[in-house]
């Protein structure tokens, strides 16, 4: 993706059982779009062509909106969209770890979305 979108992936190395993804989601739309918070714990959807399989442990650098701190989070692969799939983007969907930064980027996620995540808009996974 180009550095313009709103949600911006890189994978930068390291075997998929222990994949390095570094994320900056520049727009609270596009936060909504990615943040699942009907999975315990939380989590993310990340578009990526790269190989992933469920249960694969990734670690993930989120910048989020306008803050300046990266959030350093651990989180398990808990499902794999393959290929687009309509208007549903390739990608995996990834549970925050319950220690490892997730509790921390749950919490700043739910604040930074605040009411939005009552809407009943459409996201990247539902």
């Amino acid at each position: 993706m180009s550095s313009t979108t709103p949600l911006d992936e890189t994978i930068t190395g390291g075997a998929p059982k222990h994949g390095v993804l570094s994320l900056t989601i520049k727009e609270k739309a596009a936060l909504y779009s990615a943040y699942m918070p009907f999975v315990q714990g939380g989590g993310l959807f990340i578009p990526t062509s790269k190989s992933f399989k469920i249960g694969d442990e990734v670690f993930m650098l989120l910048s989020l909106l306008e803050d300046p701190v990266k959030l350093k989070v651990v989180g398990h692969v808990i499902w794999i969209t393959p290929i687009t799939q309509g208007n549903r983007l390739q990608g995996i969907g990834v549970q925050f770890s319950e220690k490892d930064g997730g509790i921390e980027a749950r919490n700043k996620i739910e604040v930074l979305l605040g009411s939005a995540l009552n809407s009943a808009r459409s996201t990247h996974t539902m």
